[in-house]
């Protein structure tokens, strides 16, 4: 693979990131690629979208508090004002914490700081940027990250080394205003490739859905509109079965996949 296949899917909350980080996954693992996949929401659903059964027992990284402590030197919670290493060596951190959800699938669980008043320099995001920073650097693997919902990673430059962003929306305002700030900020950390997926688009909706105002620039490639499947919600949340079906939804996410994917840019 010559190409960095490096893509973070990012919108509002409820928009289908998940699903579809997982069946993109899932689709690149059934050509032979090696992927990681990469949750980075609060709500850890990617694991069980990619067929993991105990999913709920798994511990971010975020909280493998004896890795952080043994990382950057300062335990969280503990030893405010000590020396904090802020460039840690994470490149054992694949090798110890991912999951093998199947042949092709390794996924890495990465959590969020929930813990108030930390700021950005405390270990826990010390460790979660030091790991992107890691996993921008890996070759020959394809890298897929689920964000949390929202914007609040574009203001940590997570999705900094990055080449592709798929932004998901919903054919509703609030949604598609997020995506346009979404957007903005992927453009301002340069990430040269950002392709808009609608989700949910019902039949009455398609006309209309080409008036939503999204842009296309060097940048900003292309927008998709997937169908809205009522039939999605039977094989929720795991998705491993569901990619091998025959709906409207998955022939049209794999001529998205084939658009973006079978010649990278």
């Amino acid at each position: 693979m010559t190409e960095e296949l490096k893509i973070f899917v990012t919108g509002k909350g409820g928009v289908g990131k998940t699903t579809i980080s997982a069946v993109l996954a899932l689709l690149f693992a059934q050509r032979g690629y090696k992927v990681l996949a990469i949750d980075e929401d609060s709500q850890i659903n990617l694991p069980f979208s990619l067929g993991i059964k105990d999913a709920n027992k798994i511990i971010p990284l975020s909280q493998q508090f004896d890795y952080i402590e043994e990382k950057t030197g300062v335990r969280p919670g503990q030893g405010w004002g000590s020396m904090l290493c802020l460039n840690p060596d994470v490149s054992d951190v694949i090798e110890k914490f991912a999951i093998k959800a199947s042949n092709n699938v390794n996924i890495l669980v990465m959590g969020t700081v929930k813990r108030t008043s930390n700021g950005c320099l405390c270990p826990e995001h010390t460790i979660l940027n030091a790991v992107i920073r890691q996993i921008c650097l890996r070759q020959d693997e394809v890298i897929i990250m689920d964000t949390q919902a929202g914007l609040e990673h574009f203001g940590r430059a997570i999705a900094k080394g990055f080449r592709y962003g798929i932004v998901v929306s919903e054919p509703s305002f609030n949604s598609i205003y997020v995506a346009k700030q979404a957007i903005r900020l992927a453009k301002d950390l340069n990430i040269p490739n950002i392709f808009i997926i609608v989700n949910k688009v019902r039949n009455d909706e398609i006309e209309k859905m080409h008036n939503l105002g999204f842009e296309l620039t060097n940048s900003v490639k292309k927008v998709f509109f997937l169908p809205y499947d009522k039939h999605l919600i039977q094989y929720e949340p795991d998705l491993t079965v569901f990619i091998n079906n025959d709906s409207l939804f998955m022939n049209t996410i794999k001529k998205v996949f084939e658009d973006i994917f079978s010649h990278p840019v």
